[in-house]
């Protein structure tokens, strides 16, 4: 027997293992079983189509281990970084922010000492008489009974309804609702990518480490061996003895290349692969960068711990990185170097949907900055060939031009064509340059989904009552780059979420799911029967993610995506 709650409702929920769950809304609240949660919620979900409110991801890890994966949810932590920018979230700050009260020095529960007494504290009520939440219930303490929770599902039923407010405040960020709601999405996106995992081939993994290092080392001794082995190959060009030389420190090989005759300002790989055919020893140098990253961070030990015997590599993810906003993960998920990509494959009788956005930030810029000039392009699939006719200049100076404009980048390849931009997209380029501006006065910023872009700034003056000269002009214009580009970054990393929240929400019926989101990348793991249909949803999510992110900006921008079915990642183009 469910509760009478209304069709849409808001419905706050606090849950802790082996005490059961409380459920709120505004006129109707429920108690359930720990046993009966996740059957409980099923019902409540089939019959009324609820927005589910929680703290923080941790409820939705939480529900998603009982094997219930709501539609629709609205996270208070993924929407307070919204509202305030940066990645601290947690329900001390996000109760002390929606109170209007110092967020600096949120209080902590003291250590006990020899003078606390048994009982002393009185934690009976979460809010303290100075409006802060108590730190015991913070820690965990509206775990204790049901009534607890309900109390606890009461207070985020409350903020949910202030963060509304605040978002609906934001009158020049008509999509902030919307934003919320698929950032929202991508908190819990993230509780089900950390449960479901990556598909690797453990074997295959294997046989790929085992080519750049070796077999796998019987003990500490063997590994240190083949390390030295290993060394030892770049080592023997070198002339005469090469000495006591540790390849690991950037000092000694500068000093390693000085003996062959190569001077170098730095030892970084883009610099080194230029030099490739100088001297044999670069090249070694180079293959055994390759080798000792695999063996260092994506080796033997990383498969044992971070893949499940279920050959599932599982890594802790986050729907914001605190600045762009984009999603993040550990484990390797997010770096994992491009020789080991073979081993990422699908399980039997499945494969991969995989789709890239295409030139996905120059189509945003085209989006929020309301030009129809440059979104004219945006519906060609490449659309640089046809910026780049209208510059005159080749296709690959126009991109540079492009991305340096987002970018800050002033000189270069592209900087004639940089200018050129200014009169042929100037609405487009106005928008940076204000972006930049108010940024390197130290105004803070907000994406077009309102995302805050902290730029506030704290520099000391000098007695003229001036900023240090050069060095206060060298941060301003830093903080303008960062600006300009957050603006772009940040509205991308909202669009992604926007479409992976879509395509979750089309996938789930047909039993498909979301293993990675990569920057810009997709990858669904269905059955090989669905592949067609996983596809369609694929690229029809698209447009309709385009359609529900275009809400106050330009909709005649045109977005695109390389889609293919794939049974391991390294076949994607």
């Amino acid at each position: 027997m469910t509760a009478p709650f209304a069709p849409g409702a808001a419905i706050a929920i606090a849950v802790a293992d082996g005490v059961g769950a409380a459920l709120l809304a505004d006129d109707v609240s429920m108690v359930v079983d720990a046993a009966d949660v996740s059957t409980v919620l099923a019902d409540i979900e089939r019959a009324v189509a609820p927005r589910w409110i929680w703290w923080s991801t941790d409820t939705a890890r939480t529900l998603v281990s009982t094997g219930f994966r709501p539609a629709r949810c609205w996270d208070l932590d993924a929407v307070h970084r919204l509202l305030v920018g940066g990645w601290r979230g947690g329900p001390g700050r996000i109760w002390a922010q929606r109170q209007g009260v110092d967020t600096i020095d949120l209080p902590r529960t003291a250590e006990p000492d020899l003078f606390s007494l048994p009982g002393h504290d009185d934690h009976t009520a979460p809010v303290r008489p100075d409006g802060h939440l108590d730190p015991a219930w913070v820690e965990g303490l509206w775990r204790f009974d049901t009534e607890h929770l309900r109390t606890w599902a009461s207070l985020a039923l409350d903020v949910h309804h202030w963060q509304a407010a605040e978002l609906e405040r934001l009158s020049q960020r008509p999509a902030a609702i919307s934003t919320a709601r698929s950032e929202s999405a991508a908190a819990l996106l993230c509780a089900e990518l950390e449960t479901d995992g990556l598909p690797i081939d453990i074997a295959g993994a294997e046989r790929i480490i085992a080519s750049f290092i070796g077999p796998r080392p019987r003990d500490a001794a063997e590994e240190q061996q083949f390390a030295g082995e290993r060394d030892q190959l770049v080592l023997e060009h070198l002339p005469g003895p090469p000495g006591d030389l540790d390849l690991r420190n950037p000092a000694t090989v500068k000093s390693l290349l000085r003996r062959v005759g190569i001077e170098v300002p730095d030892t970084r790989a883009w610099r080194l692969e230029r030099l490739r055919d100088q001297d044999p020893i670069v090249d070694a140098l180079l293959t055994w960068r390759r080798a000792e990253r695999i063996a260092t961070t994506f080796g033997y030990r990383w498969l044992d711990q971070h893949v499940g015997p279920d050959g599932r590599l599982r890594g802790q993810w986050s729907a914001s990185d605190g600045a762009a906003g984009r999603m993040t993960a550990t484990a390797g998920l997010h770096n994992m170097p491009v020789e080991l990509r073979p081993a990422v494959a699908a399980g039997a009788d499945h494969v991969f949907v995989r789709a890239d956005l295409g030139q996905i930030e120059p189509r945003i810029l085209a989006a929020v900055s309301s030009d129809d000039a440059l979104a004219a392009a945006t519906w060609e699939d490449d659309m640089y060939a046809p910026v780049a006719e209208r510059l005159g200049v080749t296709r690959d100076i126009a991109k540079v031009a492009v991305l340096g404009a987002m970018y800050g980048q002033t000189t270069g390849h592209g900087a004639v064509a940089l200018r050129g931009l200014e009169s042929a997209y100037p609405v487009a380029m106005a928008y940076l340059d204000n972006a930049a501006r108010l940024a390197e006065g130290g105004n803070d910023l907000r994406t077009r989904g309102g995302r805050l872009v902290r730029m506030s700034s704290n520099e000391q003056l000098d007695e003229s009552g001036d900023a240090p000269g050069r060095a206060a002009r060298s941060r301003a214009a830093a903080r303008g780059r960062y600006g300009r580009n957050a603006m772009v970054q940040g509205a991308a990393a909202e669009f992604f979420k926007t479409w992976a929240a879509t395509v979750r929400a089309r996938v789930t019926p047909i039993g498909a799911t979301i293993v990675l989101c990569l920057h810009d990348e997709l990858l669904v793991h269905c059955h090989s029967d669905d592949a067609a249909a996983v596809s369609s949803v694929v690229t029809d999510g698209l447009q309709e993610a385009g359609h529900r992110w275009s809400v106050g900006v330009a909709a005649s921008v045109r977005f695109v995506a390389d889609t293919s079915v794939i049974e391991r990642w390294s076949e994607a183009k």
